[in-house]
């Protein structure tokens, strides 16, 4: 039976009559940029947070300020380290992020984004456990807007019959 065909680059190849060169094993190169470090943009609601990772201590900075003072809930702290944990390297990396919009909860959430795909920048084989865990995923969730004639998105005026 022939090879299965999975892009457009193979079909033009098998078309041409030359063989396509399959390079589906290899792993993906690591993005860093000059001093060594990986960036990645996280969101969450209306979040937005851009996020820069290097080799370190594991130190987290969010607005030039540490972590437990700009996140002061434990949750959302545990959240920002959630990452790091499925990914197996807890306190080999610094963060530096800047945030955004929303409110605390979104922006934790918009951090953790940012650091699991700036993790997988810096690191392509840690793609499995953090695909897995899904936090590669954008939480498109957002608040619904207000329509005309309702008191919010949904809720309707109290009905009066007279």
């Amino acid at each position: 039976m022939a090879e299965e065909i999975k892009s457009l680059d193979e079909l033009n190849a098998v078309a041409e009559g030359t063989p396509a060169a399959v390079e589906m094993s290899t792993p993906a190169e690591p993005q860093r940029d000059a001093l060594g470090r990986s960036y990645a943009t996280g969101k969450r609601k209306d979040a937005v947070a851009r996020v820069w990772i290097k080799p370190g201590s594991g130190k987290v900075t969010v607005n030039g300020k540490e972590m437990d003072v700009y996140f002061a809930r434990p949750v959302l702290q545990m959240i920002l380290r959630q990452p790091f944990t499925v990914a197996g390297v807890e306190g080999e990396f610094d963060v530096m992020a800047t945030v955004k919009g929303g409110g605390l909860s979104g922006q934790a959430g918009a951090v953790k984004h940012g650091i699991s795909k700036a993790l997988q920048l810096y690191e392509p084989s840690l793609r499995a456990p953090l695909k897995a865990a899904g936090f590669l995923t954008r939480d498109s969730r957002v608040v619904e807007r207000k329509k005309f004639g309702r008191a919010k998105a949904r809720k309707s005026f109290q009905f009066s019959k007279r």
